[in-house]
């Protein structure tokens, strides 16, 4: 089952209610006659939505192509800018299909802290393979192959 929405808003001349008012009746009857499973006025403050179900595609064609469809199409309040006719319910109904929840952003969350750059020399110390000792200190390791210094 499939539902399809007309969206009708108010005109400059004349409101989105009183269009329903007149051409509610042939809709209703032109979409059960044709096939329509379940329909639904929804009221906004911009204007109304008719939404109605068919069980496929086709029947909601032989639905649309109706002439009391056309004639009340036709005279929509705002037939320039007044006209939605959508797949799905329309408005602010919710999607068929849930949509993912996504990570929150809080005022209080930190950003990751970032790795130390891995440190590859040092300035001034190249020469030397024991950095840190003096050269000729006491505490300074020997180097292998050689014998420590005695004083």
């Amino acid at each position: 089952m499939e539902f399809w929405t007309i969206e009708i808003l108010d005109g400059p001349r004349s409101s989105a209610r009183l269009w329903r008012a007149a051409y509610s009746e042939r809709l209703i009857e032109a979409a059960l006659t044709h096939g329509g499973k379940d329909w639904t006025w929804r009221a906004r403050d911009w204007g109304v939505l008719l939404e109605v179900s068919f069980a496929d595609e086709s029947d909601w064609l032989r639905f649309r192509a109706t002439p009391a469809v056309q004639a009340a199409l036709d005279a929509v309040p705002d037939p320039v800018h007044g006209l939605f006719v959508s797949t799905g319910r329309g408005g602010s109904s919710g999607a068929r299909v849930p949509r993912r929840p996504r990570p929150r952003i809080q005022s209080d969350g930190a950003p990751l802290p970032e790795p130390e750059p891995e440190l590859l020399a040092r300035a001034g110390l190249l020469d030397d393979p024991e950095p840190g000792f003096p050269p000729g200190s006491p505490g300074r390791p020997a180097r292998p192959g050689r014998l420590p210094q005695h004083r």
